[in-house]
Formats: structure tokens, C-alpha cells, sequence
């Protein structure tokens, strides 16, 4: 519950410190005098969205701290799923800076507004005036009929499987437009990759074949180059061969008495042998030379063939042939492997549907248990609260498609008239009556939420006399197993209250501060007579209001 509120340089409060206790809290004041700032002070804390409007001194930061006490309610799992150390007491913190930056903190560890409102919403129940409105709304309906059901857990189960679901089906659509765009393309990535297949291509035949076509292309003029080329160097007479050899015989024979032609003569022997290896090759070359012009069809044809397929596919080699022709495979192996992902993905989807329609009949089942039995005691309450004549009915509509919340729409039906037509709350309910239904439904889901504290402000809007006495002993009844913290401007209600808080404003010479003060049991007495009588506070006020404190 909530043990301690500070609020510095907030709207109109300059400094405040707040101290709470269990059961029924009171807070009470004139119209203006800032109650709805505390509030706003306290929704600061729970994630609420600020700028530098709530500043009182635009120099100074503001801050707003509140100190919990959570023990027993559970929520050492949601400390654990987001980074933070649990304690019995929690410390939560808000700060604007005069520039406009916030920052939050939990037990001064930093956190963001995401963290603050989760929670938030498991340690307290704000409830505005405006929010009675929400009792037409079908999603607040179906809220307190899961809260009264207990279908907190199978919501969450079903929730989170449904989440996974629907990001199943999107990932399935996708797949499924992806194979439909893939299925268009599927016989020209065949054409595609059949034509280079058939190609047979390798790497480097085609600097093989435009070589081997070049030889066969000038082969005659190759090989009577190389056989005139022998027979110069062998055949012919007076050919090269023959001339060295000669000169080799006439140098031979003067080495006696000249010693120093013997080098000369070892050279020309070195040129005769060379000049005979190389006729021997040229001769050879000669004969391997054959002019084939089938080979030479061949050639054009298979050359023609990847001209044709480079020109086709704008580039310059085989290489980059192979790698499209690998392409084009991968592209048809992407078509069978999605078709393969779409089947797969399809009956996944339909494992997860039916164990939706399961879970979603299992809370549509506990709905329906329960539905009765919350139409009778909202009449029971209503009762206490003087519209005994009454009627409230949950009207349940399953077999819906599925939701994140099942295959059920719920609709709160209502008549304060005897033998009235039910009808939709938002069509037949006064403001008197919206604030008598939500405080009835409150009560009656306050302890299935578990939740450590309420607030409520004003929900007395509307209602007086008797009534209001009811009122307050069902928040009196609220209060022994929540805190409760009730602002409110009926004195039957106020003095049913464990304390009594009043808030007010006070004027200095330089500004106007919104202030709140615990009252004293004589305090409470002059408040409640105030607010019987008005300023002018008469005796019976007084007696007045003492018996109601009695």
C-alpha cells in the first residue's frame, strides 16, 4: 500500500509530505483547492506522461517520490523480468528538470515510464470521475468479468499465445505473397537455368576454343611457314645447317697453329646443335598442323553458342555465366523451399489456432460460470445504495472470431426502474447512477485484483442523503482488505474515514500554495459541520457532525 507521498514544486504545491495507513483515507477540500493536483502528483509516478507545465518555480526541478508496501502481493517475478531489486518497500521516484527532462527512478535505480506503468498498475487503482464512463465500454466490461472469474493467468497464457500466433499469420502472409510473386518468375528461373545448364560451361574454355579456332583459321599458312622455315634450315642445299657445318670443318683445321679459333670453333658447335633442335621442332610442329574444317564448324558453333548467352545476360565471360546459371538454381531451390516454409508455417498456424479455440473456450466457459453470479450481487449492492428496484445483467456473445481477449463480447445491461427494459448502460444510466454501478462493481472486483491500494475521487458525484451513508460503508467495506483513498465533498462519506486529510490553499505575499493537513478529531468535527452548513457553521452542524463521526 502506499506509505508515504512527497511531492516538491508541483502545480500549485510548493512542498508536501504525506503520510498513509491502511484502511480508509479521507481527503476533502473546496473546489480549486488542488485535490485533482494530488492526483496528478501521484499519476506522475505510476508513468504518466509531464512536461515543464507542472512546474511551480521554472528554475527548480520537480519531484515526486511515493513509498510502497508490497509484501505479499507477488511481484518479485515482474521486479525480476525488469532488472530491479525487490524489497518489502519500493521507493518509486519522478523528476522534470527545469529544461524538461524526466527521469524515474525505483529504489534509485533508473527505469523508464514503460517500467514505472507496469508497476504501477499492480499497486494501485486510480478512479476519476470521467472513468464511470468507461462502464459502457464493451473492453472494461470483459475486464471485470475476467477480474471476478479469476481468469488472470489462462488471459495471460491465452495472450501471449495469441500474440505468437498473429505474428505467425504475418509471417505466413509474407510467405505466402513471396510465393506468389516467386511462382510468376518459377519458368523463367527454369528457362533460365535449363539453357545454361545445357551450356555445359567451364571455366577457361572459352580462351581455350577462340585459341584452338585461331590455329584452325590460319592452320594452312602456320604450317607452310613452318615447312619453309625446315627447309631453310635443313633441306635446302646451302642451308643453314650445312653452312655452319662447313665453316665448323674449315676453323678445325687451323687450331693446330691457332689455338685461340678454338673458342669460335665451340660457339658455332653450341649454334649447329640448337639450329638442329630447332629444325627437328619446326618439322614436327609442322606435321601436328592439320586443317580440319568439321573442328572448325565445331568451334564456331560451341563459340557462338557463349557469344550468344554473354550478349543475352550482359556480361563479358564464362565465369560470370556460371554464376548466373548458379543463380538461377538458387532462385528455383527458393521457390520449393518456400513452398516447403509456406506448409510448414500453415499447419504450425493451424496447432496454435486450435489450441486457441481451446484456452478461448475455456475462458468463455468461465465467463459464463460467473456471469449470474455478478449480475446478483451488483443488484445487492445497488440495493444497499437505494435503487432497490435494479436490474443488472451480463449478456455474453461467444463463438466470435478470435481476439486478444477469446471469441466473447460482453455487454453490461441495466434498468434502475421497476419493470424497466434493460438496455445498455451508456443509453439508460444518470451520472448518479453510473457512480453508484462502478463503486458497485469496484467492490466487487477490489479483491479479486489484489491490488494494494484504490483511489477514488469523487465517485460520490451524483448521489446524497441516505445513499451517500451506504456509500460510504461499502468503501468502508472495501477498506479492511485494501487501503482505500477517497477524495470526496459528502460528509457521510468523509466521516466514515480512518483519517481525514483536508486540502486548501494559502495565500502569502508572493504566491498562491496548495497545502494538506491531517485534522485532528475536533478538526474533523468543524470540517464535517463546514460541509454540512457551509461557511457559517452552526450548532447543529457541529452536533450534527459529530454524530456522524460517532
Amino acid at each position: 500500500m502506499l506509505r508515504r507521498l512527497q511531492i516538491r514544486n508541483y502545480a500549485l504545491i510548493r512542498e508536501l509530505d504525506v503520510d498513509f495507513t491502511s484502511g480508509l483515507t479521507i481527503i476533502t477540500g473546496e473546489t480549486g483547492a488542488g485535490k485533482s493536483i494530488l492526483i496528478g502528483a501521484l499519476s506522475l509516478i505510476l508513468g504518466q506522461r509531464a512536461d515543464t507545465t507542472v512546474l511551480k518555480d521554472k528554475e527548480e526541478k520537480c519531484s515526486v517520490e511515493g513509498v510502497f508496501e508490497v509484501e505479499g502481493y507477488g511481484l518479485e517475478e515482474l521486479f525480476a523480468e525488469n532488472d530491479l531489486d525487490y524489497d518489502t518497500q519500493i521507493i518509486f521516484r519522478r523528476e522534470i528538470t527545469a529544461n524538461g527532462k524526466s527521469r524515474a527512478f525505483v529504489n534509485d535505480t533508473p527505469v523508464n515510464l514503460k517500467t514505472l506503468q507496469d508497476l504501477g498498475l499492480r499497486l494501485i487503482d486510480i478512479h476519476s470521475q470521467h472513468q464511470s464512463l468507461e462502464l459502457g465500454n464493451r473492453l472494461f466490461q470483459l475486464m471485470v468479468l475476467d477480474s471476478y472469474a479469476g481468469n488472470k493467468e489462462l488471459l495471460k497464457e491465452y495472450q501471449s499465445k495469441y500474440r505468437s500466433y498473429k505474428a505467425l499469420l504475418a509471417e505466413l502472409a509474407s510467405a505466402e505473397e513471396q510465393a506468389k510473386i516467386l511462382s510468376k518468375e518459377l519458368d523463367y528461373f527454369q528457362f533460365q537455368l535449363e539453357q545454361l545448364t545445357k551450356a555445359r560451361l567451364q571455366i577457361g574454355e572459352q580462351e581455350q576454343l577462340e585459341h584452338e579456332l585461331m590455329l584452325l583459321t590460319h592452320a594452312e599458312e602456320i604450317k607452310t611457314a613452318l615447312l619453309t622455315a625446315a627447309n631453310h634450315l635443313q633441306e635446302e642445299d646451302g642451308n643453314a645447317s650445312v653452312r655452319i657445318k662447313e665453316s665448323m670443318a674449315v676453323l678445325a683445321k687451323i687450331t693446330k697453329f691457332y689455338p685461340e679459333v678454338t673458342a669460335l670453333l665451340d660457339r658455332l658447335n653450341g649454334i649447329y646443335l640448337e639450329l638442329s633442335d630447332i629444325s627437328s621442332e619446326v618439322a614436327y610442329s609442322s606435321e601436328k598442323i592439320e586443317v580440319d574444317p568439321n573442328r572448325l564448324v565445331v568451334l564456331n558453333e560451341r563459340l557462338d553458342l557463349i557469344y550468344s548467352l554473354q550478349q543475352k545476360h550482359h556480361v563479358d565471360s564464362e565465369e560470370d555465366l556460371i554464376r548466373l546459371r548458379d543463380d538461377f538454381a538458387s532462385k528455383v531451390d527458393g521457390v520449393h523451399i518456400n513452398e516447403e516454409l509456406v506448409h510448414t508455417l500453415r499447419e504450425t498456424a493451424n496447432e496454435q489456432e486450435k489450441e486457441l479455440f481451446r484456452l478461448a473456450d475455456l475462458l468463455s466457459q468461465r465467463r459464463l460460470d460467473k456471469a449470474g453470479q455478478i449480475g446478483q450481487k451488483v443488484e445487492e449492492q445497488l440495493f444497499q445504495l437505494g435503487m432497490p428496484n435494479s436490474k443488472f445483467r451480463v449478456e455474453i456473445t461467444g463463438g466470435l472470431p478470435l481476439t486478444a481477449f477469446g471469441r466473447d463480447e460482453v455487454n453490461f445491461l441495466f434498468t434502475a426502474n421497476k419493470n424497466g427494459e434493460l438496455n445498455e448502460i451508456s443509453k439508460v444510466a444518470s451520472g448518479g447512477e453510473l457512480s453508484r454501478l462502478m463503486l458497485s462493481i469496484k467492490a466487487l472486483v477490489s479483491k479479486s485484483r489484489a491490488l494494494p491500494t484504490i483511489l477514488f475521487d469523487e465517485i460520490d458525484s451524483g448521489i446524497s442523503g441516505e445513499t451517500a451513508d451506504k456509500m460510504g460503508n461499502i468503501l468502508k467495506e472495501i477498506a479492511r482488505d485494501m487501503q482505500v483513498i477517497n477524495i470526496t465533498h459528502l460528509p457521510q462519506i468523509a466521516a466514515k474515514g480512518d483519517l481525514h486529510y483536508l486540502v486548501y490553499k494559502e495565500d502569502t505575499d508572493t504566491e498562491t500554495i496548495t497545502k494538506l493537513k491531517l485534522l485532528s478529531p475536533d478538526e474533523r468535527v468543524s470540517e464535517l459541520a463546514k460541509m454540512l452548513s457551509g461557511e457559517n457553521i452552526t450548532d447543529a452542524a457541529r452536533m450534527n457532525a459529530a454524530e456522524l463521526l460517532k
